[in-house]
């Protein structure tokens, strides 16, 4: 019987893997502040999620210029990789969502004034949600390189913008007033875009433009359970205590669980 070839092992430098993946990078950017075995879990699973919302970003920015170019397919494809992807990011709340209040005080002081909502690839997340502001840029001043992607990203249209705008390319009744809106300014629901999703999904579920409200719809339910999964897990660790970085903690994250992305695509559906 013809024995299976081994695997090649010796190579003149790194290994093409390490060259690829660059592992030895990765694995070794974990520098933990104190002295707790926990904080290892805490920054690792920390940086996971900085690396799924890069590839989610790298998705959203996809289906934007696929949508402009009127890809609808392609858009489609690239949105349903992220779902994907969004239920890898928010299974990362599992390591740290049984934190204690101790556990999470061991190595608390480390974080000094470190909050999740300064992450910059996150607030990117967010703008191509349509969730913009300004201010959110000033955490940023003093990083000029990330600074500038962040202000480019508050002034471009978002995801949704995107698709309003191909919706109104296809002949729906999408106001000007939308169309030409600030788009360096949160999004603020429209009850013309609530007709035109309603008209949508009273029409042919296997049309284009109804599957792509579908892939839509499931990105929104993920991130408001990612929204949640946030709020459980800090609520377990440290109550109602004034968050990292300032913010209200536990109030912050309540507020935030409340609202919606996309949302005509929800409110249409009481009138289907």
């Amino acid at each position: 019987m013809h024995e299976p070839e081994a695997p090649h092992l010796d190579f003149r430098g790194t290994t093409p893997y390490e060259d690829y993946v660059q592992a030895d990078v990765l694995t070794h950017l974990q520098h933990t502040l104190s002295d707790d075995p926990g904080e290892m879990v805490f920054l690792v699973t920390t940086q996971v999620m900085e690396l799924w919302f890069t590839v989610i970003v790298h998705e959203w920015e996809t289906a934007s210029r696929s949508l402009r170019a009127g890809d609808v397919p392609a858009a489609t494809a690239a949105l349903k990789r992220s779902v994907r992807e969004l239920e890898a990011l928010n299974a990362s709340w599992k390591p740290l969502g049984g934190l204690t209040p101790a556990q999470f005080n061991s190595y608390r002081g480390s974080l000094g004034e470190g909050s999740g909502f300064q992450s910059a690839m996150y607030r990117r997340m967010e703008f191509l949600l349509g969730e913009k502001s300004a201010s959110m840029l000033v955490p940023h001043r003093g990083a000029p390189r990330v600074h500038d992607e962040l202000e480019k990203a508050l002034q471009e249209p978002s995801l949704y913008d995107e698709v309003l705008r191909l919706l109104a390319r296809r002949g729906h009744a999408v106001p000007d007033a939308v169309l030409r809106r600030d788009v360096s300014r949160k999004y603020e629901p429209s009850p013309e875009v609530e007709a035109v999703w309603t008209e949508l999904y009273s029409g042919d579920e296997s049309a284009d433009l109804a599957r792509l409200g579908e892939v839509l719809t499931d990105i929104a339910e993920l991130v408001w359970r990612w929204r949640n999964d946030h709020l459980v897990a800090t609520r377990r660790a440290m109550g109602a205590k004034t968050g990292t970085g300032g913010s209200a903690g536990v109030a912050w994250l309540e507020k935030r669980a409340r609202s919606n992305v996309f949302p005509e695509l929800w409110t249409a559906r009481s009138h289907v």
